[in-house]
């Protein structure tokens, strides 16, 4: 395009088309430029952080369905009676939607992202690699045949060889993605990958791969600009992953030299010129362990983890991006870019990491980051987390000269998180940081798989943390005496408490000596400890011979406790009925898990069935999550129907005893 005349379109107030930090974050950037800022929100976010905090808001649709904020023809009568001149996508799926684009621009609107033909090239897999395949980029071998029939799916497979991936052909964030082992376990996995991608993505279509084994998952950030000016900002590795999804995220790459870099810098740049790319976009490969890599996809938006890369290369992403939709040149060459240092970024997300990553919604009664180090979030205390959105609720970013120091640096911040009302992955994502694995920059995409059981085991102070808890209730008591430095003259007596740290119901004793100090009683085992100081939301302590400190917060019966970097969940039982084995689905009802949506009903009344066979899937928070049944029996009753949006604890299915 060197020599055409570029039309600028200058535009003086955004509207973001996104919810949460994201929001967030480009209303960041978009204020230092001078430009005014729009939100927009479901019935779900009225009261929300990224709502309060924008010049204006306007709302879009209910709660239910999840789908408000993709509503194309409300997010545009959003732009034009709020007066924005542009819209900025964020990273949702409308990021990546050719339709929306399209739609922004017949309404005048700036579209602040590519244009709506290079989404639509690089927004379907399997067109993406053939473009891919002729601008001399490595693609993974597979099938993206338009027969999408069973047989010829499984046919196809075979042919690549097992294991293969599944993976939608529109969209990306791990849904409709399936790692299949071997031809028994296709059709199910076929089944379920197809369902999830028409959730997700309006569009059943999958394609299929070769598995790499334990591959690095690299990515290459890149801009263009509508004056033929194309470069990379370096990579990313993606490699710490559950479910297909990221979940630690680091620039640059401890597995990618200088020369790999520059080589996979250099493939991706002449795909953005082939494409005549504007605006931010990322190609993806996996890199094997002999150094080849494989182009995978590429994502036509703002990522998630863009910090780390503004971390090491000292630009602002989202100023590119506006700079670039007004019309304005990228402003700086190849040459220009260098990078300092390491970053590494985690996502704090709502969900149980004991429990299969398990999403999580509620209340977050207390919520507080510490100071000194970058965190990207919309949250405040009292904040509701909403079943029907993405389980990601905060991103901490650390920034160092060297790996070690970044990986430290969040480890400490980490550790100094108060996230309490709701179970996140805090406690997990430090341990993962910690690992010997990782530390030493080895993590691949297996990293989460082959270490599960050392990352997930119970912490080998478990007795004093339950200990902890017990003290924490019993001095926090409304009913307890105040609590007071120094030797009790008052005869004490122990007092049984029932307490449940998430792992079943423990007993304890707790008695105050008159020496001021108290023990901690269970199945022989005694925990001393001093109190130094007490006040409504900390204690300062003294246990073996070390002195400690720990945040808590009581709610009722519920005590919030940050310790050591981990944050625990206590249930006071003391004076509870006895719970029955119900919730395990021992007496044949099949409970929700947790708020969702009945994506799928696998069985019908009549059916038989074993303990442990899948009944129904629910989506939460944008993943399936297989419901079993607790026992032998036949199906008597489906209590919801598929598309019905059900609460946690309702009773979804139920099975009687065989006759």
């Amino acid at each position: 395009m060197s020599g055409a005349i570029v039309k600028r379109t200058p535009f003086f107030k955004v509207l973001v088309a996104n919810r949460g930090e994201i929001a967030l974050r480009v209303m960041r950037s978009a204020r230092r430029l001078g430009l005014g800022v729009v939100a927009v929100y479901s019935d779900a976010d009225r009261d929300a952080l990224h709502v309060r905090e924008a010049d204006q808001a306007v709302r879009i649709g209910e709660a239910l369905p999840a789908q408000s904020y993709l509503k194309i023809d409300a997010i545009i009568a959003a732009a034009k009676a709020s007066g924005a001149g542009a819209v900025h996508p964020g990273y949702g799926f409308l990021a990546e939607s050719e339709d929306f684009a399209q739609a922004c621009r017949e309404a005048g609107l700036v579209f602040i992202g590519p244009s709506p033909q290079a989404i639509a090239a690089m927004g379907n897999k399997a067109g993406a690699k053939e473009i891919m395949r002729e601008a001399g980029v490595p693609c993974v071998p597979g099938y993206q045949g338009a027969d999408q029939s069973d047989a010829v799916m499984l046919a196809e497979a075979g042919a690549i060889g097992f294991p293969v991936m599944i993976k939608a052909v529109a969209g990306g964030g791990g849904r409709g993605m399936r790692l299949v082992e071997d031809a028994a376990a296709f059709p199910d996995a076929l089944r379920s990958a197809r369902s999830e991608a028409k959730a997700a993505f309006g569009d059943p279509t999958v394609i299929l791969e070769r598995a790499i084994q334990n591959p690095r998952h690299i990515e290459i950030q890149v801009f263009g600009d509508s004056h033929g000016n194309a470069i990379h900002l370096g990579e990313r590795d993606c490699s710490v992953q559950r479910r297909h999804q990221k979940l630690i995220e680091e620039a640059p790459s401890p597995a990618v030299t200088p020369e790999l870099r520059a080589r996979m810098g250099e493939v991706a740049v002449a795909a953005v010129k082939a494409l005549r790319y504007e605006g931010a976009g990322t190609l993806e490969f996996l890199l094997d362990r002999a150094g080849k890599f494989y182009f995978m996809e590429m994502n036509t938006r703002l990522q998630v983890e863009h910090p780390v890369t503004e971390a090491i290369t000292g630009l602002d992403l989202v100023e590119l991006q506006l700079r670039v939709a007004s019309g304005a040149p990228l402003g700086l060459t190849q040459e220009d870019v260098t990078l300092s240092g390491h970053a590494i970024e985690v996502r704090l997300c709502s969900e149980d990491a004991a429990q299969d990553f398990m999403p999580q919604s509620g209340r977050m009664a207390r919520w507080q980051v510490p100071d000194g180090i970058r965190v990207e979030h919309a949250l405040q205390s009292g904040s509701e987390i909403p079943p029907f959105y993405d389980s990601m609720i905060a991103k901490i970013i650390s920034h160092g000269t060297t790996r070690d120091e970044a990986r430290g640096k969040l480890i400490c911040a980490l550790e100094d998180v108060t996230a309490f009302g709701v179970t996140t992955n805090q406690g997990f994502l430090i341990d993962c940081l910690r690992h010997p694995v990782f530390a030493r920059g080895e993590a691949t995409t297996a990293f989460i798989g082959d270490n599960r059981d050392a990352l997930l085991a119970p912490r080998p102070d478990r007795g004093s943390d339950l200990a902890l808890a017990a003290l924490l209730l019993y001095v926090t008591n409304p009913h307890a005496p105040p609590w007071q430095r120094g030797r009790s003259l008052a005869a004490t007596f122990p007092l049984g408490l029932r307490i449940d740290l998430g792992h079943g119901v423990q007993e304890i004793e707790i008695v105050r000596e008159r020496d001021g100090s108290y023990i901690a009683a269970r199945n022989g085992d005694r925990f001393c400890f001093a109190i130094d100081e007490l006040s409504q939301d900390s204690i300062r302590f003294h246990h073996a011979g070390v002195m400690e400190h720990a945040q808590f917060l009581r709610d009722g019966d519920r005590l919030h406790i940050l310790h050591r970097g981990v944050t625990l969940s206590v249930r006071d039982l003391t004076l509870a009925p006895p719970e029955s084995a119900s919730a395990a689905g021992g007496d044949g009802k099949v409970r929700a898990a947790m708020n969702g949506r009945v994506v799928a009903v696998l069985v019908k009344p009549g059916d038989r069935v074993t303990a442990g066979q899948p009944v129904l899937t629910l989506e939460a928070m944008k993943m399936e999550h297989v419901h079993k049944a607790g026992l032998d029996g036949v199906v008597a009753a489906i209590d919801v129907a598929e598309g019905e949006q059900v609460t946690t604890g309702r009773i979804v299915a139920e099975i009687g005893a065989a006759a």
